[in-house]
C-alpha cells in the first residue's frame, strides 16, 4: 500500500480530508464543538471536489438525510459530538434496521447533559450497546492518533459496505483538535464500492421495486428481521475483531485502555517497566466487536489487569466479562473532559501492585 507525503493536520481535517478520498459522495451535519472543522473542511474542500455538503437544520435531519442517501447506494456521512448524536440515536437505529451502509463520526465531549466541550470518552455505552432502541449494533473503531482518524475512515465505508451496516468513528475532542503527522493511503473507492442492488435508483423492468424500510407491522417479520441482523452481527464477531499489544508478552501486569487514554496508558506502561514492574498494554480498536478473546488471553498470563477510561467506568464491564473473575480488575478514570497523566496511570497501577502483592501475603 503506498502513502502520501506526510503532512501536518488537526485530527478532524485529516478524517474529512480522507473522507474524500474514500469517495465519501455527501455529508449532512450540523456544527457542534469539538467537531465543527469536519464540516468546515468539507464545506470547502468536498464541495471544491464534488461533494455533495448539507449543514442541516439539526443533528436529526442530518441523520435522516443520511438515511435517504444511503439508501440511495451513496457513500454518506455525518459527524457530531456526544448531545448530537444523542440526538441521532433515533435515526441510527432506523438506519440499521434497514441495513443500510454509512459512516457515523463522533469525536467525543464531557458530560453528561451539554457538559464540557473537552474531551471524554463518556458515550462507550451509547456507542457500543446500541444507543437507541432495539437490538441492533455498529461496528465502532477506536482511533488514538491523527494517523488513524485518517486510516479509520477508508476501513470505516468498507465495512459499511461490506456488511450493509453503519460504521462509527469513536474519537473524542483531542483526536480531532490536536496536530500530527498524517499521510493519506493511495485508495481507489472504485475498488472498494460493491454493486449496490438494493439501493432506490429507480426502478427497471427487468426486477421488483426495491423498499427500504425498519417498519414491519407482524411480529413473525419483525422477527425475521431481528434473526438476519444477529446473524450478521456474529459474522462480524467472528471477522472483524481488531486490537493491538504493547509489551505484553513477558507482563505481569495488564493495561487495558482505548483511544487517546491508550495512549497516556503506553507512557504509563514505560513509567512502569522504568521501576521495574512488567506492565504491558492491550488497546482495543474495534469497540464493538469486542476484543474479548484477547481480553480473555492477556488475563490467563497476568497477575492483575487496570483498565483506563476518560469516564466512569464503562469498557471496564466489559473487561470483567471477558476476564470471568481470573484475575482482579481494578479501573482508573478521569471525567468531565479531563485527560489522566501517565503518572496518574502509572500510581494507579502501582496501588494494583501492592494489592496484589498484600494479597498473596495473606495467602500464604
Amino acid at each position: 500500500m503506498t502513502v502520501s507525503t506526510a503532512e501536518l493536520m488537526k485530527g478532524n481535517e485529516a478524517l474529512a480530508e480522507a473522507a474524500i478520498r474514500a469517495g465519501c459522495q455527501a455529508y449532512f451535519g450540523y456544527p457542534i464543538t469539538p467537531q465543527s472543522e469536519i464540516l468546515e473542511y468539507l464545506a470547502d474542500e468536498g464541495r471544491r471536489r464534488g461533494m455533495i455538503v448539507l449543514q442541516a437544520e439539526s443533528e436529526v435531519a442530518s441523520i435522516n438525510m443520511v438515511y435517504g442517501g444511503a439508501g440511495a447506494g451513496a457513500r454518506v456521512m455525518t459527524s457530531s459530538s456526544s448531545p448530537g448524536i444523542s440526538l441521532m440515536q433515533e435515526g441510527i437505529s432506523y438506519i440499521a434496521a434497514a441495513q443500510l451502509p454509512c459512516l457515523i463520526v463522533n469525536v467525543s465531549r464531557g458530560g453528561p447533559g451539554l457538559g464540557t466541550i473537552q474531551p471524554s470518552q463518556g458515550d462507550y455505552f451509547q456507542a457500543t450497546k446500541g444507543g437507541g432502541h432495539g437490538d441492533y449494533r455498529l461496528i465502532v473503531l477506536a482511533p488514538s492518533s491523527v494517523q488513524e482518524m485518517a486510516d479509520f475512515v477508508y476501513d470505516a465505508f468498507d465495512l459499511a459496505d461490506k456488511y450493509r451496516n453503519p460504521v462509527m468513528i469513536l474519537a473524542d475532542g483531542a483526536l480531532g483538535q490536536m496536530m500530527e503527522k498524517v499521510a493519506f493511503r493511495d485508495y481507489n473507492p472504485k475498488e472498494h464500492t460493491p454493486a449496490k442492488p438494493w439501493a432506490t435508483t429507480g426502478k427497471p423492468r427487468s426486477r421488483e421495486r426495491n423498499i427500504i424500510t425498519s417498519l414491519f407491522i407482524e411480529p413473525e417479520k419483525m422477527e425475521q428481521i431481528n434473526i438476519r441482523l444477529q446473524e450478521k452481527y456474529a459474522v462480524i464477531r467472528e471477522k472483524e475483531v481488531r486490537s493491538e499489544c504493547f509489551m505484553t508478552d513477558d507482563a505481569e501486569y495488564g493495561i487495558v485502555a482505548y483511544g487517546l487514554a491508550a495512549r497516556v496508558a503506553q507512557g504509563a506502561v514505560e513509567i512502569a517497566r522504568s521501576h521495574g514492574i512488567r506492565a504491558g498494554l492491550l488497546r482495543p480498536i474495534t469497540l464493538y466487536p469486542y476484543p474479548s478473546d484477547a481480553v480473555r488471553a492477556l488475563a490467563e498470563r497476568v497477575r492483575g489487569i487496570l483498565v483506563v477510561e476518560m469516564n466512569a467506568g464503562q469498557m471496564v464491564e466489559d473487561v470483567r466479562l471477558a476476564v470471568e473473575g481470573r484475575v482482579p480488575v481494578t479501573f482508573a478514570g478521569r471525567m468531565g473532559g479531563i485527560i489522566p497523566s501517565p503518572d496518574e496511570v502509572f500510581a494507579a497501577l502501582e496501588n494494583l501492585t501492592t494489592q496484589d502483592v498484600a494479597l498473596h501475603a495473606e495467602t500464604y
